[in-house]
């Protein structure tokens, strides 16, 4: 059995399961979409809002040092919008009609769908266009410094323009 056919497994018996979830987002890491079968909302946006939360979350987590990043949760007045990590390069996000405090049963089976739908991913070699997680203590951004870079890429001394007269 191929990957997609698994993961979508995954995803309806999750949904058959759980009444509570109204919707599923299968994402790359990088906010590409892999799968949804949500209804009413345009999956590529919360794909690509999940991959925000994520590196939010996941950022935040690194830099408190409680441990691994677990979830992200977005609490409305109508239920939560939950994104879990599923594998190296997958985000699963479940749109849900349930109150916080029915949440906890969720969270295990959702975590359990993440871990083998994100294994088959992972096996696969990622979704479309996914990218591996960067490590959380890497850089924000490399500099070159103007002495590495090639002599014609320097700024000249003279100006190339010239004030107007007055």
């Amino acid at each position: 059995m191929d990957a997609d056919t698994v993961v979508g497994t995954e995803l309806r018996w999750l949904r058959r399961r759980r009444p509570e979830v109204a919707g599923t987002v299968l994402a790359g890491t990088d906010g590409l979409l892999i799968s949804s079968d949500l209804p009413s909302t345009d999956a590529t946006h919360l794909a690509a809002l999940a991959a925000a939360s994520f590196g939010l979350g996941n950022r935040v987590a690194d830099t408190v040092r409680r441990g691994e990043f677990r979830e992200s949760v977005v609490r409305t007045t109508a239920g939560c919008v939950v994104t879990y990590p599923a594998g190296r390069t997958a985000l699963l996000t479940l749109v849900t009609v349930a109150m916080p405090e029915e949440l906890e049963s969720l969270h295990e089976e959702a975590r359990a769908v993440a871990r083998r739908a994100g294994s088959m991913l992972d096996i696969r070699g990622g979704g479309i266009g996914a990218t591996a997680l960067p490590d959380a203590n890497a850089p924000l951004a490399v500099r070159t410094p103007m002495a590495t870079l090639p002599a014609q890429l320097h700024r000249s001394t003279r100006p190339t323009w010239r004030r107007p007269p007055i």
